[in-house]
């Protein structure tokens, strides 16, 4: 799936991207995916239905696991990576915080996860470092917009439209401030140093995420489930300042795909408790 966020004038924001048809028709596509909300339904083309493929996915609903996260499985968009529903125990840990360092080519990314702000996401998250879902993957989206500046990580396929096979609800941030940028006060401050899921639309979450080097505009539509380090926004600096790779229709992009590959050699959990 893919997961965008609605950025400036249409500009795609951290979404989760419509699936496979844009993978092969380049750049132009590859950006209209990334944008969240209803605008993505219309760039995104139908996708044809696989015979006999989506006739046996339909002969049984999708699983969902039984506690209160109701993990689902997504057989139109499966997984990625092949990765378990994450467990859903009746009572989801929703208190105190865990530790997350990315291991990424450009140098360490800390994150500090806060249960309490969205358990579901927080416990699905640590699912697939467990899993090490993320080990190996790409960072496949970089923005520099003045008013969305973040990173697009979490779809092994480096596609911006690959997620885990499974989805579940928003737990979404109420306390916001307004964004300065934005005279309606519709769009929110997501600081620089926010960790936040990105999705396709509500309750669509699955892997992908985005971490904000500089503040950001946003709708208050993105599930935030934690904060980046100095030492991880020191290495996001970095990869901010080595621009956004130029192709044959933008020799000077504002989004897509980092000038330097970033990838996530690895996400381990610390185990200390906070």
């Amino acid at each position: 799936m893919s997961s965008e966020l609605e950025t400036p004038s249409g500009a795609a924001a951290p979404r989760r991207s419509v699936r496979a048809l844009t993978r092969l028709a380049g750049v132009t596509a590859f950006a209209a995916t990334l944008v969240v909300g209803a605008s993505a339904a219309a760039v995104a083309a139908p996708v044809p239905a696989d015979d006999g493929v989506s006739a046996a996915a339909d002969a049984r609903p999708p699983r969902t696991t039984h506690g209160p996260c109701a993990y689902t499985e997504t057989p139109d968009e499966p997984a990625a990576r092949p990765v378990p529903l994450p467990p859903d125990p009746r009572r989801t840990p929703d208190r105190g915080s865990v530790r997350v360092t990315l291991s990424t080519n450009q140098g360490p990314i800390g994150l500090t996860l806060d249960r309490a702000a969205a358990p579901c996401t927080v416990q699905s998250f640590l699912h697939l470092v467990g899993k090490r879902f993320y080990d190996r993957t790409p960072c496949h989206r970089l923005t520099a917009y003045p008013t969305l500046s973040v990173l697009q990580c979490g779809d092994p396929s480096g596609t911006g439209e690959g997620g885990p096979g499974y989805r579940y609800g928003d737990e979404l941030p109420t306390d916001l401030p307004p964004a300065p940028t934005d005279p309606t006060g519709v769009r929110r401050l997501y600081a620089r140093g926010v960790l936040a899921m990105a999705n396709a639309g509500p309750d669509t979450n699955g892997s992908q995420f985005f971490l904000v080097y500089a503040d950001s505009a946003l709708r208050p539509n993105y599930t935030i489930f934690g904060t980046v380090d100095a030492a991880g926004l020191a290495t996001l600096d970095r990869i901010a300042a080595q621009g956004i790779a130029p192709t044959a229709e933008d020799p000077a992009p504002v989004d897509g795909a980092p000038a330097q590959p970033v990838t996530i050699r690895r996400a381990v959990r610390a185990h200390h408790h906070h």
